[in-house]
């Protein structure tokens, strides 16, 4: 399992760590229009991943037919007995909303090649299954209804379809090219890529407005597969005529071009800063992360974060002017685990009082200096700072050069004002300096996981 997440993890940093020369254009689309396009998930900043498919029997990581080399035979079990009897996605919608989620990414096909939705390409289909549902068709009903915008998550990858060629990550991988050659003979790419995209058009034809998607992933090289396996050039022109407002992520293997993806997608890891081109301008960027160490339902994997540690990726992806895809893996019978439902329960219980500190915030300006043990975001249209303490201050929090720049002073979950005075200089403590800023701030810590301090600056 490990290797897989060091796989992902190591694809992602070195793309993100690559300068992106992208200059080559395959739409007219202006700066202007695409951040008119984007406008609404810049807003929103929060997003629910949900990794969901046959592998949630085996409960053991989405990966296990990869991880434990599983043929087609080996895993048709799970595709015999898939019924999700208590599968209610109007459930999921109302607990994405209740944590503040505003839009939502289900795999409608991941890499085992199974498929959510009732296409027409294929047999291997929850349609054929004994729950016999089109379960794409109910999640997008479910979280439209709930005002919670849809996306799909498509697999480039299929370790299922008998034309796609194995590779380096197939399940049935081998070591030499002799193997490949002789395992790989009447396997036709040309065939899995009209499949790739007629499945594709299905997902963007049938579903009515897609918001969002997700393709993945690319992986270029020796035994691999990148955009010319994919046919991704065609691919996203047909997905942007099909959806012309449609956001779509950056794994298609296409980063030559500036308007060929819309974000960059750090996965399970921390970015230092808001990453940026070769040219150093500010990339769109979502971070994808897990309530624990698994993207599918894992049962018997305890890693699973605290609600301060959920609630840090989020305030920080915002504070480095980025959003967050949180995943739950749901179980084979079509339920949110307890222990997510604990923490999706835990991080809307924070979202209710200081959602203000999220939707619509970004990187603070320059001129607002870093203050210790904080995270700090903004809202450029309302004017105000927000300063969570991740780490709760005895009595004091000095605002580092803050003076005369602040009107007012309160703490969010409540409203309740906290009292400044200017430093002055005349504290016999080197921390405190002329033009610094001093809250007062109650000794015991409010009963908020983060407190979040809204300042009303001055204009």
């Amino acid at each position: 399992m490990k290797k897989r997440f060091l796989l992902c993890a190591i694809t992602a940093l070195m793309a993100m760590q690559q300068p992106l020369q992208a200059q080559k254009k395959l739409f007219k689309e202006t700066t202007q229009q695409k951040a008119d396009r984007m406008q609404w998930w810049t807003n929103d900043r929060f997003g629910m991943f949900i990794h969901w498919g046959l592998y949630a029997m085996p409960a053991r990581h989405e990966w296990v037919r990869n991880a434990e080399r599983l043929t087609d035979s080996a895993y048709q079990k799970y595709f015999d007995y898939f019924n999700p009897d208590l599968y209610n996605p109007k459930d999921w919608a109302k607990m994405a909303k209740a944590a503040g989620m505003k839009y939502a990414v289900l795999t409608a096909k991941h890499h085992e090649g199974f498929c959510l939705f009732d296409s027409k390409f294929t047999e291997y289909k929850s349609t054929n299954t004994p729950i016999k549902k089109d379960l794409v068709k109910e999640y997008v009903d479910a979280f439209r209804a709930e005002g919670i915008k849809v996306g799909f998550y498509y697999s480039l990858i299929d370790w299922h379809h008998p034309d796609f060629t194995i590779d380096r990550n197939h399940s049935q991988r081998v070591n030499t090219p002799a193997e490949y050659e002789k395992l790989n003979k009447g396997r036709d790419m040309a065939k899995y890529r009209e499949y790739l995209k007629n499945q594709v058009r299905e997902l963007l034809t049938n579903y009515g407005k897609i918001d969002i998607l997700w393709l993945d992933f690319s992986y270029p090289g020796q035994n691999g597969k990148g955009k010319d396996d994919w046919g991704s050039i065609e691919l996203i022109k047909m997905v942007r005529q099909l959806q012309p407002q449609i956001i779509v992520n950056d794994r298609l293997d296409l980063k030559e071009y500036d308007d060929a993806w819309d974000f960059v997608t750090p996965e399970q890891y921390k970015v230092a800063s808001w990453p940026k081109d070769e040219k150093g301008n500010k990339l769109y960027w979502e971070t994808c992360q897990t309530f624990s160490g698994s993207w599918g339902y894992h049962r018997d994997e305890n890693t699973w974060k605290s609600t301060q540690q959920l609630l840090v990726l989020l305030i920080e992806s915002v504070s480095k002017g980025g959003n967050l895809l949180l995943n739950v893996g749901p179980t084979a019978r079509g339920m949110f685990d307890y222990r997510a439902q604990n923490a999706l329960g835990s991080m809307g219980e924070w979202m209710k009082f200081n959602a203000a500190s999220i939707y619509g915030c970004t990187e603070a300006p320059a001129e607002y200096n870093k203050i210790d043990q904080t995270l700090l975001t903004y809202n450029p249209k309302t004017k105000r700072l927000y300063v969570h303490l991740v780490d709760y201050p005895l009595s004091r929090l000095v605002l580092p050069g803050y003076e005369g720049k602040v009107k007012y002073a309160q703490f969010l979950h409540d409203n309740s004002e906290i009292k400044m005075t200017a430093s002055n200089g005349h504290w016999d403590n080197s921390d405190y300096k002329k033009g610094d800023l001093t809250l007062i701030l109650p000794v015991t810590k409010p009963n908020v996981e983060i407190p979040v301090i809204e300042l009303v600056l001055a204009e």
